[in-house]
């Protein structure tokens, strides 16, 4: 299967303490630092934050995909993924994620549906599907 779309980035020096994430087209030039929170000084981002950026971003838009072709309209939407660095038994790291998913207009259980259902469509999602542990919330303003 031909990919649809590659994105090129490249990391040089000292990797998240002090290093750089450029993407091929320069559109992405980043300082990567180690958080305050790790015991870094902190002053840029983090692969864990860009991850973040990344499937909240690819999440959403599935989100709004769906809702699309479903014929439901989203007037307000959001999606918030935190992604947490977690020390594995073999002393590796892995990552974890939890995607909080805000609906203005829709009942729970639509809302529900139509996250349940973007989580089976985003690519994010079904790389780490299996891999991680993902924890869905969903929150509309509904009564």
């Amino acid at each position: 299967m031909a990919a649809l779309y590659t994105a090129i980035a490249t990391a040089t020096g000292e990797g998240r303490a002090g290093g750089r994430a450029v993407s091929d087209d320069g559109t992405l030039d980043l300082t990567l630092a180690v958080p305050a929170a790790l015991g870094g000084r902190g002053g840029g981002t983090n692969p864990e934050q860009l991850f973040a950026a990344g499937w909240a971003s690819c999440f959403h838009s599935a989100l709004k995909t769906v809702a699309s072709a479903e014929k439901t309209p989203l007037a307000d939407s959001a999606v918030v993924a935190e992604i947490g660095l977690v020390t594995t038994d073999t002393g590796g790291f892995t990552i974890e994620a939890a995607l909080h998913t805000e609906i203005s207009g829709l009942d729970q259980a639509t809302a529900e549906r139509l996250v349940a259902r973007a989580h089976e469509v985003c690519p994010y999602s079904n790389a780490t599907r299996g891999n991680i542990a993902v924890r869905l919330t969903t929150t509309t303003d509904a009564a």
